[in-house]
């Protein structure tokens, strides 16, 4: 799964990096654009990338609401989606044929089992730079008609890396591949499947941080520090 992520790259090196064309502020809502995130976690708003022509980057609560929901609170529950499932299930099969996104992010943590405790670790490229989770997103109407724009961020089966601390990871795009997951109907559902593999393990690193990260009120810099990796850490650090 994914659970917790950070984005501490500026809204100008998203743009950048991402060719994107337009920038929605109006979705920001009271978020700071510029806002260093060390520790985003389901139901707050993120960053999102559309290719709703031209592209664009907008904010949306994290946690799927299908347009067909009842009420907004199933998101809470649909932050991730199974890239094996996404073909059959009726909450990702229409988003998955329309309305895929790339969400931005600089690293994402995962939670190691030790006992009755577990470790977080911070996982993200040994370089630092920006990435793409492969996203799917959908707008819910409330009953005053105001819109709601919701993802999901989808895992695949863990690379070696990933293995020894979790049985899923999120699914990273290559970046060559991000344009053909963003661009509308051209794609067939097998085409988009086969890009949600597994992120090659030489690109990325996990180190072990501390349990602040284990609090949504935490969005601090100590949550990405690394800290000294305990003795019975199975992960070859």
């Amino acid at each position: 799964m994914c659970g917790r992520y950070t984005l501490r790259h500026s809204t100008q090196q998203i743009v950048a990096r991402f060719e994107v064309n337009d920038v929605i502020e109006a979705t920001f809502g009271e978020m700071e654009p510029e806002a260093l995130r060390y520790n985003i976690a389901p139901t707050q708003t993120v960053a999102v990338i559309t290719q709703n022509s031209p592209r664009a980057l907008e904010m949306m609560r994290w946690g799927l609401v299908p347009s067909w929901a009842k009420n907004p609170s199933i998101g809470s529950k649909m932050f991730n989606a199974r890239a094996e499932t996404l073909a059959e299930k009726p909450s990702f099969r229409s988003a998955l044929a329309r309305r895929r996104c790339l969400v931005p992010a600089d690293g994402f943590y995962e939670w190691q089992k030790r006992g009755k405790t577990k470790q977080p670790l911070c996982i993200h490229r040994k370089d630092n730079a920006l990435f793409a989770f492969a996203g799917l997103w959908d707008e819910w109407t409330s009953p005053d008609g105001s819109p709601l724009h919701s993802c999901t961020i989808i895992t695949v089966a863990p690379n070696p890396l990933m293995a020894a601390i979790h049985d899923r990871m999120p699914a990273i795009l290559r970046p060559e591949d991000e344009g053909t997951w963003l661009r509308g109907n051209m794609a067939s559902a097998n085409e988009l499947l086969a890009l949600l593999a597994p992120y090659p393990e030489d690109d990325l690193e996990a180190y072990p941080v501390s349990t602040a990260v284990n609090s949504v009120a935490n969005n601090v810099p100590a949550c990405i520090e690394a800290i000294d990796a305990p003795a019975d850490l199975t992960l070859s650090l």
